[in-house]
């Protein structure tokens, strides 16, 4: 990641309450946590919201800022690990605690010594402007997949690349099936937010080998 985009986001976390630095910028506070709330309940829809004592779900939260989805999965019964690249994010994540493993690392630098039953990257692929490192963040979370898992990463459904500001660009879904389908995992689902006008949504792929 380059300094000016690490730095960029340490700046937005320490700056920006725990909801809009990772949210949408452009709402007030009871905007995002509309926000937040129907994103962690379409996550709950594709994920399960309870989880067997004896033989929880691994998961992983990629680029989990400030650690609001992680801790809600824990809570759920989920065992989660999360990791994003931003110090400052991850400060406020192990303030909060929840007893999770929280890690400062970029999508290509994460390791495991076992595989997840989910990977998540929520509203994170879309800042990686430069290719190479979207390529390289990319293979490096399907690796993390078990068979039979799933990795559910957003982005918009569109026909087309889509640069937006100085920190978006919008990547067409054939890219990302591109890209991951001959690592192993199908596209099994595209589901929207359907948040006012937002356009993005999650992308759902299974490993079937």
């Amino acid at each position: 990641m380059a300094d000016g985009t690490r730095e960029y986001w340490d700046t937005r976390h320490r700056e920006q309450d725990e909801l809009a630095s990772g949210g949408h910028i452009g709402l007030d506070r009871p905007g995002n946590e509309l926000f937040y709330a129907l994103r962690l309940g379409q996550l709950l829809t594709l994920i399960g919201d309870l989880s067997s004592p004896a033989a929880p779900l691994f998961v992983l939260d990629a680029g989990c800022g400030k650690g609001h989805f992680a801790r809600a999965l824990a809570r759920c019964g989920h065992r989660v690990d999360g990791f994003d690249a931003s110090q400052e994010a991850i400060a406020h994540a192990r303030a909060e605690d929840g007893g999770l493993r929280y890690a400062v690392a970029a999508l290509d630098e994460w390791r495991s010594p076992w595989p997840y039953d989910v990977v998540l990257c929520v509203d994170v692929l879309f800042h990686v402007l430069d290719d190479a490192e979207w390529t390289a963040g990319l293979r490096n979370l399907a690796s993390l997949v078990r068979v039979t898992g799933r990795l559910i990463l957003t982005d918009e459904d569109a026909p087309e690349r889509s640069p937006r500001g100085d920190y978006i660009v919008h990547r067409p879904a054939a890219a990302y099936r591109a890209m991951i389908e001959p690592l192993g995992l199908r596209h099994t689902l595209f589901r929207p937010y359907g948040f006012r006008e937002n356009l993005v949504g999650f992308h759902v792929f299974t490993r079937t080998r």
